[in-house]
């Protein structure tokens, strides 16, 4: 056998005997969850004057949604914030963050999207962020329903506007 197959091998058992009592869970996201719409903006300040009044409702009322999510959020809801991703070449993606836990002014999560700008990061990668650079926050429940995402709501309200 080679040393690759053998070492393929060896992963494969590591991480299936991992699967029972890993630490970190994944998403649960209901099938009749609202989707994603994104919006893609040529100027970045534009877009952050006109998100301005959703974040600062986000921030104003993230301490609540933090405070419920280190008391242990119900079973098969998740708590994601949505945080600013820069790549080396100045690039910026809004981005989903799946928080696994949260300790002294820092979240710790991995990246819950599929990413279109930036890169050095992949789906599910760890990454870490102070928690002042929390855009928004969400709460997904089983029924398919979410609180919080206010700057996600107010995008998604401008694909539903009429067209001029």
């Amino acid at each position: 056998m080679s040393w690759r197959l053998t070492l393929l091998l060896t992963a494969v058992v590591i991480l299936a005997g991992c699967g029972a009592t890993s630490e970190l869970a994944d998403a649960h996201i209901a099938a009749n969850a609202p989707t994603d719409k994104p919006v893609s903006w040529t100027d970045l300040r534009q877009m952050d004057r006109a998100i301005a009044p959703y974040v600062a409702q986000a921030r104003a009322s993230y301490p609540e949604a933090r405070a419920r999510y280190l008391a242990g959020l119900p079973p098969r809801h998740s708590f994601f914030v949505t945080v600013d991703l820069r790549d080396s070449r100045g690039n910026v993606e809004r981005v989903f963050l799946l928080v696994d836990r949260i300790d002294t002014g820092v979240i710790h999560g991995r990246i819950w999207n599929i990413l279109q700008l930036v890169q050095g990061f992949t789906y599910r990668q760890a990454y870490s962020i102070p928690e002042a650079e929390v855009l928004d926050w969400t709460i997904t429940k089983p029924d398919g329903t979410e609180e919080g995402n206010f700057v996600g709501n107010y995008l998604d309200s401008l694909h539903e506007q009429p067209s001029q």
